[in-house]
């Protein structure tokens, strides 16, 4: 990955507000564009979920390719979890298997398990846009950290 400075355009976030499928309490779904130095990079797409009974966490899904008309070909999109762990007062990620909500489309491209995603050797650019959503979503950050 050639270095560059990811941003994300707060007017162009998007949220959708419905109910969990387990325990009827409310997630919050977010997704937007990443830029990487001007240019589009990649998208997520954060469920926040409140459950009753379970952690408060983040999944994120991270297609990254190329981007533009007709360019769906080269996507994959990679998947973690972000919240609570044992033994740390702050919460952590972890790569999981993408698309794990069942919205996987044509959009997401190859819609890697976390094994594939271990060897696919974008690992470094995943988690540099995980760190920006985690920096720049408002819905995630107050989720996650109050």
């Amino acid at each position: 990955m050639t270095p560059g400075t990811l941003t994300v355009d707060p007017d162009q976030r998007q949220i959708r507000r419905y109910e969990c499928a387990c325990c009827a309490e409310p997630v919050e779904r977010t997704w937007n564009m990443v830029s990487r130095d001007g240019v589009a990079y990649a998208a997520y797409f954060a469920n926040s979920y409140h459950h009753a009974d379970q952690d408060h966490d983040t999944w994120i899904d991270v297609i990254l390719g190329t981007w533009g008309e007709g360019s769906m070909a080269d996507h994959a999109t990679f998947g973690c979890r972000v919240g609570p762990v044992q033994d740390s007062p702050a919460p952590a990620a972890a790569l999981v298997a993408a698309c794990q909500d069942g919205s996987a489309s044509e959009l997401h491209g190859v819609v890697l398990s976390r094994e594939d995603g271990l060897v696919l050797g974008r690992l470094p650019e995943f988690w540099s846009v995980v760190d920006c959503v985690l920096a720049n979503d408002p819905t995630v950050t107050a989720h996650l950290y109050g």
